[in-house]
């Protein structure tokens, strides 16, 4: 089959751009994966799908993959970069769109000076829809934390991921768990360059207590308006930069009592901005650059093996 593509990029988080609004392409996750190959496809993080709308209320649909294939429910950085596709692509002329999303609905708005905000929903905090196993844990107090808010140990060891059979012993970390319409876990590090971020991602990411995986963020506080921060993204590995997982450390370090509403993220691609101003009913607000790298065609098999 014959593909046309557009490659995308938001703070080095990068994209394959799929239109499929006039008819889908029948893509397998074994496809998804062979066009995110790096080596034998295009290359990127994720693969964003560009849908006509389903029904009244929206704009578009906006469905993606990750570069292992797996559908998700979300991804802040992408749905930047989609505002961007479909203005130049003569999809819409709106600087403001309506999405739907696998879970629900968000908004996108384009600025003046071209920076791309997006409207990402309100955090969720209730284990169960993250979702998290809370089951015989003990929650550690945060001193400054707001309200009963609390992190969670975690048993490294308990991972379903290969190396954590390696581990002689445990290995505990605290991180702080929430959704941005998909899963995260937030840990605190002093230094995210020393962060143990390529050992300890994967083993966070598969752990047990996250039935669906989870997206794993080492964040370092800066100051009150300022953080850096590197995630281990769930089927994708670490990326330059994460939109939702920006979100969550932003919402984990005010919950915690550590940030104020105004937050830059300082990732390895470029900065992110955070809005959010504390309610658990409160939308967060992601804003930053996103651009076009280059478009293209590429030929795959009608059919690939499963395992491809």
């Amino acid at each position: 089959m014959h593909i046309r593509f557009t490659k995308m990029e938001g703070a080095g988080n990068d994209f394959i751009v799929l239109d499929e609004t006039k008819g889908l392409l029948g893509l397998t996750p074994a496809h998804y994966r062979r066009l995110a190959d790096r080596h034998f496809g295009i290359g990127a993080d994720q693969l964003l799908s560009v849908r006509a709308a389903p029904r009244g209320d929206v704009d578009f649909e906006y469905v993606i993959h990750n570069a292992d294939g797996g559908e998700v429910e979300h991804c802040g950085n992408g749905a930047r970069a989609f505002v961007r596709y479909v203005r130049e692509h003569g999809l819409t002329d709106k600087r403001r769109i309506r999405v739907k999303i696998q879970r629900g609905v968000i908004e996108l708005a384009e600025g003046d000076d071209g920076r791309v905000s997006v409207d990402m929903g309100a955090p969720v905090f209730d284990l169960a829809q993250i979702p998290f196993d809370a089951a015989g844990l003990a929650p550690i107090p945060a001193p400054r934390a707001d309200g009963p808010w609390r992190l969670w140990p975690l048993d490294l060891k308990r991972s379903r991921f290969p190396a954590a059979a390696s581990l002689d012993h445990s290995v505990m970390v605290n991180v702080a768990v929430l959704s941005m319409g998909n899963p995260h876990a937030v840990m605190l590090v002093d230094n995210v360059d020393t962060a143990p971020v390529l050992t300890h991602g994967p083993l966070i990411e598969n752990h047990m207590r996250f039935p669906k995986r989870v997206n794993a963020g080492f964040l370092q506080i800066v100051d009150r308006s300022h953080v850096r921060l590197r995630v281990y993204e769930r089927g994708a590995g670490e990326t330059l930069a994460c939109g939702t997982g920006a979100c969550a450390a932003v919402v984990a370090g005010i919950r915690l009592g550590l940030l104020d509403a105004h937050v830059d993220v300082q990732t390895r691609g470029g900065q992110l901005t955070i809005d959010w101003a504390g309610s658990e009913r409160d939308q967060v607000r992601l804003g930053g650059p996103t651009a076009t790298v280059f478009e293209g065609s590429i030929e795959l098999p009608d059919e690939l093996p499963a395992d491809a």
